[in-house]
């Protein structure tokens, strides 16, 4: 029997119990194991500790949502972290995830993952800035998680934005400079929280980003 000490520091935010998040969690990592096979979905190191270096990792971020996010974008989904398990967490309540991931097998994957578990959840396979925002509901919340420097990613996060969006971003012991960096360019307001998996990491919390004028 998987041991599900790693994930119940964060079951009081479940909408379902400890017990049916974990066994959705485990056909999660069953999938995981098998396609890594074909597809690099995360690292060969990580992967032995799928529950707390993945799955946790993944699941801190639903201490900093607010009853009323809605609507989820995540990007550059890869091996569907940290969406898929919030998507997992959260099954039932009707929030509304969208996955961005250009990789054909690991859209394939995210696909996959999705219908056998009946999550709420659709995967755009393409880039973000292959989706055109005027088209899509502006979300509540966009998440990533091991895919850019800062400066990049407000690149990437900024046509998607609107006045109440929050970006709650997975980012290492490298985000003292990359916020120095991210200030020369962006406006945006931070509070960083420090994470529950990683010593030096942090979530980054970010509102109100828009680009600086150019004077």
């Amino acid at each position: 029997m998987t041991d599900y000490s790693a994930i119940e520091p964060y079951a009081a935010y479940f909408t379902r119990s400890l017990g049916a998040v974990g066994a959705d969690l485990e056909s999660y990592a069953v999938l995981l194991a098998k396609w890594q096979v074909v597809q690099n979905l995360v690292s060969r190191e990580t992967l032995e500790a799928v529950w707390s270096r993945h799955f946790a990792d993944s699941l801190q971020v639903l201490s900093l949502l607010q009853p009323g996010d809605q609507s989820f974008l995540d990007i550059g989904s890869g091996g569907g972290f940290p969406a898929l398990p919030l998507a997992i967490a959260l099954k039932g309540s009707n929030r509304q995830f969208t996955l961005v991931e250009p990789n054909g097998r690991k859209v394939s994957f995210l696909r996959t993952v999705t219908r056998e578990l009946g999550l709420l959840v659709a995967v755009e396979g393409r880039r973000s800035d292959q989706i055109d925002s005027r088209e899509t509901p502006v979300p509540d919340v966009i998440t990533c998680r091991a895919l850019a420097s800062l400066p990049q990613l407000c690149e990437w996060m900024a046509p998607f934005f609107g006045p109440h969006t929050r970006a709650i971003l997975h980012k290492g012991r490298e985000h003292v400079e990359e916020l120095a960096e991210t200030v020369t360019r962006w406006d945006f307001n931070v509070v960083s929280t420090a994470s529950d998996t990683d010593p030096s990491g942090v979530l980054l919390t970010l509102t109100n980003l828009s680009a600086k004028t150019v004077r």
